[in-house]
């Protein structure tokens, strides 16, 4: 892992394409329930506060062999996250 600043971009960048993704199906599908797809924004904004708080409780811990997990974590909610969106259609 090169950085924390990196992983911390890597988790906002992420999650901001999720979140600009439900906002385009909301855009597109203006008759839909847009409470299914506010859920989704929901769940995402709650993954990147979890992982950011992660991120500062292991620096402090120095537990630097813990971000690997974050990254993985981060790469199956994004996979859940796009699955759900993909289920709204």
């Amino acid at each position: 892992m090169p950085s924390i600043k990196f992983l911390k971009k890597e988790i906002n960048n992420s999650i901001g394409e999720i979140i600009e993704d439900v906002y385009t199906w909301q855009l597109s599908n203006p008759d839909a329930d847009l409470k299914k797809s506010d859920l989704i924004i929901d769940k995402a904004i709650s993954v990147f506060d979890d992982l950011i708080l992660r991120i500062h409780k292991n620096r402090k811990e120095g537990k630097n062999n813990r971000f690997q997990l974050i990254k993985e974590d981060l790469n199956s909610a994004i996979l859940e996250l796009n699955y759900s969106l993909s289920k709204l259609s």
